[in-house]
């Protein structure tokens, strides 16, 4: 799993076995570059799936069940950020539909057909739903003001599920990552510096995909069995807000 999720824009389904676990990646991508292809174990699965075309929800976790048997836990890691940053007077209509089409709509009905589908299994272990939030949730980012929205709505989402399907023995985590290494953030990579340099994260560096996977495998795993509803920030106290 921590390999795995270096694969942005990425959705996982983890299926449960004592201490193994078997992962089920997929992505709305037609194919992955050969440096992510190698990234993926093999014991690992890939699918390809356009996740915000919910109508292929449903097939797709089929297909999975019907191979590989029932997932217990979905990782919802599927994430835009904005085409273009900028004035947020200057947001594009394309761009705004694009991001919440896919880091919220799409997220909300796979976790709907993820949770019915764990529902109409009579007998059946503990699960989870784990969204992958981000620190914009809370943290202004002005130039890129649909991101922001998009996860605003992811933490309310996760909160809500959560309360649905307590009862039903599915967890339902939020993780909010902050300035973490990846292809996202790259286009701000001195942005980023300057911020650290000025003290703006108190671990003084940048987050690593690996800090994500594992925090990720410590939730898929049940380790916090009575916990759910809460969010977890891993960025280095960027959430402090010091003054």
């Amino acid at each position: 799993m921590l390999r795995s999720l270096r694969v942005q824009g990425a959705v996982l389904v983890v299926r449960l076995r004592t201490r193994l676990a078997r992962r089920i990646l997929w992505s709305p991508r037609v194919s992955l570059e050969t440096q992510e292809q190698e990234a993926i174990p093999t014991t690992d699965r890939y699918y390809r799936c356009d996740v915000s075309d919910i109508g292929q929800h449903d097939a797709l976790l089929a297909t999975i069940a019907g191979e590989l048997g029932e997932p217990s836990c979905l990782v919802n890691n599927a994430g835009v950020t904005s085409l273009q940053r900028g004035d947020i007077l200057d947001l594009k209509p394309e761009s705004y539909d694009r991001t919440l089409n896919i880091n919220l709509r799409a997220g909300f009905f796979l976790t709907q057909s993820f949770a019915k589908r764990r529902l109409s299994i009579t007998e059946r272990r503990p699960g989870s739903i784990i969204f992958i939030g981000s620190a914009n949730a809370e943290i202004v980012g002005e130039n890129r003001g649909d991101y922001c929205i998009s996860k605003a709505g992811v933490a309310m989402m996760a909160k809500l599920f959560a309360s649905r399907l307590a009862t039903e023995s599915i967890a339902v985590y939020e993780i909010r990552p902050g300035v973490i290494r990846t292809g996202m953030t790259a286009a701000a990579k001195h942005r980023y510096d300057d911020l650290i340099a000025a003290g703006g994260i108190p671990m003084a560096r940048w987050g690593e995909p690996e800090e994500i996977g594992r925090t990720v495998t410590i939730l898929a795993r049940g380790e916090l069995p009575y916990a759910t509803g809460i969010h977890i920030d891993v960025g280095g106290g960027l959430q402090l807000y010091r003054v």
